[in-house]
């Protein structure tokens, strides 16, 4: 059986840029294949209109929609148009527990969440943000998701829908994930030397608390000599916070500890440590 996962990715966050990705890291998987539709940078409504029109058309045995803020008008009405066409389905977004009441309505639905709180908005102001500064902060930011764990446990939560799938689950069957990755979570089982451990656990922490500062330089700073030191200060902290992760990543390598989990052409994943070694 080959399971059809659709990804609809609305507006962009770091999650979104490798989310099908993790699934065939070696483009060889023979078990599954995806299909992607994006609607871009934007969020407006006839923009994710298309994007749903496009995943629905395909009939995908459960879809995955990514977006920044998934509690939004747009997110929302795009899972659940999929919802209502009988496609299961789960959403990835950045940090929205601080929104109480639409997280708590969303923790009580029947979609799936993977909420990655390190996932955090840009300083999107103009005297600041361009284009090179734009793709800068989101290498780091997917070198900090990456090398502390958190794109792992969102890979792994996937792969569990896929199982069930393949095991001939459908529709309200299928148990979708309903995860918060933080610091504990993502940073967990992923390293061997403590010393790294601590280090990816910082970044997290700091790449998580760069979302506050940014929501402060971009809505609640007025004046622009104020703001751009703001989210200036922001950017440095993801910078710093992919500092820590390559720090992390080279004690482990140093160790030849590093935790390797491939996914073989069947879907299955094996794992290996030893740099020389086969996984299994």
């Amino acid at each position: 059986m080959v399971v059809k996962v659709g990804v609809a990715k609305l507006g962009n966050i770091a999650s979104g840029v490798m989310a099908e990705l993790l699934l065939d890291e070696r483009a060889d998987r023979e078990d599954m294949m995806t299909f992607m539709a994006t609607s871009g940078t934007k969020l407006q409504k006839e923009d994710v209109d298309r994007v749903v029109s496009n995943l629905k058309a395909w009939q995908p045995d459960f879809a995955i929609v990514v977006s920044p803020n998934g509690v939004l008008e747009g997110p929302t009405g795009a899972r659940e148009d999929l919802a209502a066409a009988g496609i299961p389905t789960i959403v990835i977004t950045d940090d929205v527990t601080t929104k109480k009441e639409q997280f708590a309505a969303l923790k009580e639905s029947k979609f799936g969440y993977i909420i990655v709180k390190a996932d955090a908005m840009i300083g999107a102001r103009r005297e600041f943000l361009d284009p090179v500064e734009m793709a800068d902060y989101n290498g780091n930011l997917v070198k900090v998701l990456a090398l502390t764990g958190a794109f792992r446990k969102l890979q792994t939560e996937l792969d569990k829908v896929i199982d069930q799938v393949k095991a001939g689950k459908k529709g309200d069957e299928i148990v979708l994930p309903k995860v918060v990755l933080n610091s504990d979570n993502s940073t967990k089982g992923e390293f061997n030397n403590p010393y790294a451990l601590a280090k990816a656990r910082a970044a997290y922490e700091i790449a998580q608390s760069v979302a506050g500062v940014n929501v402060k330089g971009c809505f609640m700073t007025k004046e622009w000599t104020d703001y751009v030191p703001i989210v200036a200060s922001a950017h440095e902290m993801m910078r710093v916070a992919a500092v820590l992760c390559d720090e992390a990543r080279e004690l482990e390598k140093a160790g030849d500890s590093v935790i390797r989990k491939p996914h073989k052409k069947t879907g299955e994943i094996v794992s290996k440590v030893a740099l020389i070694s086969k996984p299994e």
